[in-house]
């Protein structure tokens, strides 16, 4: 960085964007902000560079100098109005939030910045950031800490009544709720971001943000056909925005119609006009998995899961479902092979379902404790025992069903005799 400052005019801006290299552009902006001029058109100029300054920082990847550039520009935030300081940090943090491998730097990064707004009494840009610290907080899965900043945010924002921002910290709140697995905390803190939201125009990504988290909680209940609507209604929003968010959606509406066995629809949803933009991995994922489905093949099932690991395995929220998906499938399949027999080798079952052995002993003897057959193991000979269904006995049924009408018998003769006595 250059000691000679550059006049802060529209001509240095000019040179910056006429600069043969980034590194160029870069020296000639941070002269432009050496300026100690604090005319209003000096300062419009500088806002520019500020803007100009902060893009090619995050083009060239230089996550430091754009935490030690909001460092330096604090003397200059007492020139201009809060909102645009407001507007320039957020902006500043943003771009460092677009660089690759940086969730650590960003949450010093906030960190410094809400010590900072404390300090100046910068409450509106305060409580912004801290809704974004807990975001990354989240994300980098520090739940108990995050959960404590929402706690106390959330007192103050319903206090000054900044629905907007109330939305954002409720709907953080559920996803935070959901990842602790507090389903019912989940559900309440999506309902107040609902009713909030109700009261204000909501941005149309907010909105999808919204139908999409009542889509996992929906789908996390087994209501897969009110979570499909809500996945159909955040992928319309999401899909008009462009926004990458809604291949997520998409792949979370075949995940819903193969959890309730309509594996059939899932290749006619891809190829429709809206599911052909999203064409990739994400989406031939499903479809492997649709294909196993409705071929009930476990094979298949397990070939999708090693093929697409990221896309299956990765994804908390199908893979949870997949899990279960997996689970019945394996019994109705064990299931339909046991049934012919009285005793058959392990050996021979785990051939005919083309899985491991002690996998499939382990799964048969977890199906003998759940009841879902009357059995037992025979390890010694390495054998499945199959028992008869043992019938019901009618007698105590019968027996149960004579005493209590005898008791009625008596209770009815004691009301009678009690009314002749009187």
């Amino acid at each position: 960085m250059s000691s000679s400052y550059l006049p802060a005019t529209t001509d240095s801006v000019a040179q910056a964007l006429e600069a043969k290299t980034p590194s160029e552009a870069i020296s000639i902006l941070y002269r432009v902000l050496e300026n100690p001029s604090s005319a209003p058109d000096a300062l419009r100029i500088k806002e520019q560079a500020i803007t100009n300054l902060s893009d090619l920082l995050r083009q060239e990847n230089r996550a430091e100098e754009l935490r030690s550039l909001l460092t330096q520009l604090r003397p200059f935030f007492a020139l201009i109005p809060k909102a645009k300081t407001a507007k320039i940090v957020r902006g500043i943090i943003d771009d460092v939030a677009k660089i690759p491998g940086t969730s650590d730097l960003q949450i010093s990064l906030c960190k410094e910045v809400v010590q900072w707004t404390r300090a100046e009494k910068r409450t509106f840009l305060r409580q912004r950031v801290e809704a974004k610290l807990a975001a990354l907080l989240m994300d980098n899965k520090e739940y108990s800490e995050a959960l404590n900043l929402l706690s106390g945010l959330i007192k103050e924002v319903r206090r000054l009544d900044d629905k907007l921002l109330l939305v954002d910290i409720d709907l953080l709140e559920s996803k935070l709720h959901f990842s602790l697995r507090n389903l019912p905390k989940a559900k309440a803190s999506l309902t107040a971001a609902r009713t909030a939201a109700n009261a204000i125009y909501v941005p149309p990504a907010q909105q999808g943000n919204i139908d999409l988290q009542s889509g996992i909680l929906h789908a996390e209940e087994k209501d897969y056909k009110t979570a499909y609507s809500y996945f159909f209604e955040a992928f319309e929003a999401f899909n008009a925005l462009e926004d990458p968010r809604a291949v997520f959606s998409l792949k979370y509406m075949l995940l819903c119609k193969i959890m309730v066995s309509q594996a059939d629809d899932v290749a006619g949803i891809i190829s429709s006009k809206a599911g052909l933009q999203y064409v990739g991995p994400e989406l031939d994922a499903m479809k492997a998995v649709a294909d196993a489905h409705a071929k009930r093949s476990l094979k298949l099932f397990e070939t999708a899961l090693r093929d697409f690991r990221a896309q299956l395995e990765e994804d908390p929220i199908v893979h949870r479902h997949l899990s279960s998906l997996y689970d019945t499938l394996l019994e109705q399949n064990l299931c339909r092979l046991i049934e012919p027999f009285s005793r058959v080798e392990i050996a021979h079952i785990a051939e005919l379902i083309e899985l491991p052995i002690d996998h499939v002993e382990k799964k048969l003897s977890q199906m003998i404790l759940d009841k879902k057959f009357a059995g037992t193991l025979d390890q010694g000979a390495g054998c499945l025992v199959i028992f008869d269904d043992p019938k019901t006995d009618a007698i105590y049924p019968a027996t149960l069903e004579t005493i209590s009408n005898i008791g009625k018998v008596v209770d009815s003769l004691y009301v009678r005799s009690a009314k002749i006595m009187a």
